[in-house]
């Protein structure tokens, strides 16, 4: 059977179709419409473009034709298709009669329970018309005896009605007589509820009578009432009731329609004194009373909720401006946590009873800010803590220093970062462990503040280092809470910024960042594009290039400071005037000093120890090398013709010797750093004696000090070669700029350094 839409219902197996067919033929009296319910979809409403039905399907159809479905069978199947056909209907036939016997079956059943019901109801209704009959009589009976009884007791009811209406209005007039008596009890008892309910349950009557019959009772009961209206005006402006009968007073005064627009502007005031000194006071007062009061307001003054919501958010907005103003002191961050779990609980309590507020949501935001500024604050704490103990080491560096007070100051600086960087750790993971849910709502933004101030911070230190070393003259917030005067920074602060740049690079990064994966693992609050919050790569490059930076800057200041001493030797005199030499000059002296200044900085505060070199000529005494028979021989010459050799030796020598490396990269060592100052103080000497013009005396005063140099020098440095090599090159510029280059006898040479080397030992007798 085709569908409403036309089309074909979905394919059914075998025995429904059967099934479907057979009920159909046994409900249809219609043959045709039995054949045609039986047909397949297909054939009941064919489609123009549908193909032909095959004469083997049409087996079930009314046009069914048995000699051409005989003939197309035969035509298209073989002997053995024909036997599988015929075993095939011959079970169809067989289980169509199965099925047709079940119907009948089925149906006789269903015929034989019918006939029993309607057996049953016959029964059943044999005597109904007789109780019904029965019951009509009897419920016109009670009908007629119900009036009966109605019509003789008319009168009598009618009476007992107006009696009692009597009654009750009797009733009512004694009330009235008696309400200014109950009124003045209930004000003795202080019944104020009482008085109200009974008062306005009267003032219809008032309203009514009050003029003419019960005027005497209005007048009293009025008054009654003013002194119940005072007494409720007096309860709700005391402090010490309870907010519960201070709002029924309220409730009591509104019920006797008494203006409550000037107590609820004077409540309002009180509640803002109030909060105020619970702001200034915590301890006098608990956020449970004040939950209390804002409920009992809301009850009390509906229409006041914007003003209490406004009370609210300034009560909490003023208790973390507080905390805002104490996290200027430093405070430590268990103290900030139970600051920050009481204002949580005390929104949350506030909010229990204002949501429109959203404290939670303010708390949220204000913790937030609060809790990134106490990290940034820290960080600026221990920087100032840094930089205090470096000014310190300042202030007494130019004070004279004992052996190990520079080195105790460095050990010191080392361990306030070192040691200040864990502190401010172990601090900040309180704050991660906090069971508070405002902290666990913002674990992974504080992991994320405490690695970028890190991050921040060493870079900040950084910056504040070039400050103090001079080398920058921008002075940065935190550089200002300790103003450093940069224009005397003493060399021995910069020397120890290098070697601190060197320990924070290789010990404290290192460690800061173990702590951090081991600790403040997580994270990731922050977007993706701005990279991770601390990397430590970076701040070691930065540590690594400061360190350099510092490291040459004290050098060149060293070096600039002898310089200026040797530009002033070399400027003084007038070297074409200058007198035989009689003593090593006293500039050596000075030189000597200043180096020895330079070698006590770095011992106490750079690794490696400075090797002594003492050889057999250490004494100064220059025999051995100048006692050959070759150097008699040539002393034995004539002075102008020994200057031109010499001259001529000098140069030939220069084309012959080996390339000398002099300046190599500077070492975080002793030795490098004492050579390097050595060898530029040198370099500069030999300029200085460039632009001079020497006499023979003068030549000869800068022979004289070269070689007390050479030999006292050994003792400061490990490349003897390049120091000989600098000092000889010196003596070759004063021969080049000398008028009459001839040179000190060497036994008049080595009388004069002896001579230098006694009195030394005399004025320091415990100089080795």
């Amino acid at each position: 059977m085709a569908t409403a839409d036309g089309a074909a219902p979905p394919a059914m197996d075998e025995k429904a179709r059967r099934t479907r067919d057979l009920l159909a033929s046994f409900y249809n009296t219609d043959p045709s419409a039995a054949a045609g319910a039986a047909a397949p979809a297909s054939l009941a409403r064919p489609s123009p473009t549908a193909a032909p039905a095959s004469p083997l399907d049409s087996i079930n159809s009314a046009s069914f034709d048995p000699d051409i479905y005989m003939n197309v069978l035969v035509q298209q199947s073989n002997l053995e298709g024909l036997l599988q056909r015929h075993v095939k209907m011959a079970a169809e036939i067989k289980n169509l009669d199965t099925d047709l016997q079940m119907l009948v079956y089925e149906n006789y059943n269903k015929f034989i329970s019918a006939t029993d019901t309607i057996k049953r109801m016959k029964t059943n209704i044999v005597g109904m018309e007789t109780n019904m009959d029965q019951l009509l009589a009897k419920i016109t009976s009670v009908q007629s005896k119900s009036d009966t009884v109605n019509t003789s007791l008319f009168d009598k009811r009618e009476n007992i009605e107006k009696l009692h209406r009597t009654r009750n209005l009797l009733r009512k007039v004694q009330f009235i007589y008696d309400l200014p008596t109950r009124l003045n009890k209930c004000i003795k008892t202080e019944a104020y509820a009482d008085a109200v309910r009974f008062f306005t349950g009267a003032k219809p009557i008032f309203e009514a009578y009050g003029d003419t019959s019960f005027q005497d009772c209005k007048k009293a009961s009025e008054e009654a009432m003013d002194l119940v209206i005072q007494h409720l005006q007096a309860k709700l402006y005391s402090d010490s009731e309870p907010i519960e009968a201070r709002a029924e007073a309220v409730v009591l005064l509104k019920q006797l329609n008494f203006p409550v627009d000037n107590l609820k502007s004077n409540l309002l005031e009180k509640l803002e004194d109030c909060l105020l000194n619970f702001q200034n006071e915590p301890t006098q007062a608990s956020i449970g009373d004040i939950s209390k009061t804002f409920r009992a307001y809301l009850i009390i003054f509906p229409d006041s909720e914007r003003r209490l919501i406004e009370l609210a958010q300034a009560l909490f907005s003023n208790r973390y401006e507080t905390v805002r103003e104490n996290l200027k002191k430093r405070i430590p961050s268990t103290d900030l946590l139970a600051i920050l779990r009481s204002l949580w609980e005390d929104a949350t309590a506030i909010d229990e009873v204002i949501p429109e507020a959203a404290l939670p949501a303010f708390s949220l935001e204000t913790t937030r800010d609060i809790i990134r500024q106490h990290i940034a604050t820290a960080f600026l704490h221990l920087q100032s803590e840094i930089s205090e103990a470096l000014v310190r080491t300042r202030s007494t560096s130019n004070e004279k220093l004992e052996e190990s007070q520079l080195q105790t100051a460095m050990e010191a600086s080392k361990i306030k970062v070192s040691q200040g960087c864990i502190d401010l750790l172990q601090e900040f993971h309180h704050l991660i462990d906090g069971n508070i849910e405002l902290l666990v709502k913002l674990r992974d933004l504080i992991i994320d503040w405490v690695q970028e101030g890190f991050q921040d911070f060493f870079q900040k230190l950084d910056g504040h280092f070039h400050v103090l070393s001079g080398r920058s003259k921008k002075k940065s917030q935190e550089s200002t809470m300790h103003s450093v005067q940069i224009d005397k920074v003493p060399t021995v602060l910069v020397l120890m910024l290098a070697q601190l740049c060197v320990y924070i690079e290789q010990t404290t990064v290192p460690k800061v960042t173990e702590e951090l994966a081991a600790s403040f693992f997580g994270g990731g609050a922050r977007s993706y594009e701005y990279g991770p919050p601390f990397v430590p790569g970076e701040i070691c490059r930065l540590y690594r290039s400061s360190g350099e930076k510092f490291l040459h800057h004290y050098i060149n200041l060293k070096t600039q400071k002898i310089s200026k001493l040797l530009n002033k030797r070399f400027t003084t005199p007038v070297w074409i005037k200058h007198k035989e030499p009689r003593e090593v000059n006293m500039f050596v002296d000075l030189l000597l000093l200043e180096i020895n200044g330079v070698v006590s900085e770095v011992k106490q505060i750079l690794p490696g120890i400075v090797r002594r070199h003492r050889h057999s000529d250490s004494t100064g005494s220059t025999t051995s090398s100048r006692s050959n028979p070759m150097r008699e021989d040539m002393l034995n010459r004539s002075n102008t013709h020994r200057a031109r050799s010499q001259f001529l030796e000098n140069h030939l020598a220069k084309l012959f010797e080996q390339k000398m490396e002099i300046f190599t990269k500077v070492e975080y060592t002793q030795e490098s750093v004492i050579s390097t100052v050595l060898k530029l103080c040198l370099k500069s000497l030999q300029e200085y004696v460039r632009l001079q013009t020497f006499n023979r005396s003068g030549f000869q005063q800068i022979q004289l000090d070269m070689e007390f140099l050479k030999t006292s020098l050994k003792e400061f440095v490990d490349d003897e070669a390049a120091i000989s090599f600098l000092l000889k090159e010196v003596n070759n510029a004063a021969h080049e700029r000398c008028l009459d280059p001839i040179p000190l006898e060497p036994p008049i040479l080595d009388k004069l350094i002896n001579a230098k080397l006694e009195k030394i030992k005399e004025e320091n007798p415990n100089m080795r």
